[in-house]
């Protein structure tokens, strides 16, 4: 491997791990633009460095200096890659006060790029640029028709929050009304301490057939012991 091949592996591997940190951080994401580029390149420099260590290995000075012939399995480097990016990724993963998971998403694009960077410090960047291209489809066109899909789903999760506890009985009457089936009712009461004032309830709802998520959303936010509503 030439001085010239090295800077191009680790250019083009900082170049795509870029580009899915750009469309991250648009989303206001933890992990951004240079998160994503540093993580892309540092893997692809433990493979380049997987390669520089198995050419040492068959070289004739090494023969030389080591008469046992025991051997060096280099492509442990890569392995450990793949495991150790699992420490960064937790990290983005977060569970809110709303009871949501978020960061799923970029902890496996995390992993993604990562994969993505090995393969680049290989040199095999046929595979790499398809992984680039199939990874940004995925964050960016897929998430769309995921939102479609969710859009369309009967099943419904809910986050309220209500003037008092008699609210949440409101809600239940009016989902009864409307024909919604109730799942389940988590309510957290209100503390003062972390500056929240209001009861707060996350409902689990199943809609009838040929009712939106919109409309129904309508009828809860009318009533009036309702503060405030939001989709999970």
């Amino acid at each position: 491997m030439t001085f010239w091949d090295m800077l191009l592996r680790l250019f083009v591997a900082a170049f795509c791990g870029g580009i899915i940190g750009i469309e991250r951080g648009k989303k206001r994401r933890a992990a951004g633009f240079r998160t994503h580029m540093l993580v892309c390149m540092g893997a692809a420099l433990t493979m380049v460095l997987g390669i520089y260590l198995h050419v040492m290995v068959q070289s004739e000075m090494w023969g030389l200096s080591n008469p046992d012939g025991y051997r060096i399995d280099v492509s442990r480097f890569g392995a450990q890659v793949i495991n150790g990016i699992g420490f960064i990724g937790a990290g983005t993963i977060i569970v809110t006060g709303r009871q949501q998971v978020k960061g799923m998403t970029t902890a496996a694009g995390f992993w993604a790029s990562a994969c993505m960077g090995l393969a680049i410090g290989a040199g095999f960047y046929s595979a790499a640029l398809i992984a680039c291209v199939l990874i940004l489809l995925t964050i960016v066109l897929f998430s769309r028709l995921e939102s479609w899909i969710l859009s369309r789903s009967r099943n419904i999760n809910l986050y309220i929050e209500v003037d008092g506890m008699d609210g949440v009985s409101e809600i239940v009457e009016a989902a009864n009304r409307e024909n919604v089936r109730i799942f389940d009712v988590e309510i957290f009461k209100p503390k003062p301490a972390e500056d929240i004032f209001y009861p707060r309830a996350i409902f689990t709802l199943q809609l009838p057939k040929k009712k939106t998520h919109t409309e129904f959303m309508t009828v809860i936010a009318r009533l009036e012991a309702v503060r405030s509503i939001e989709e999970l």
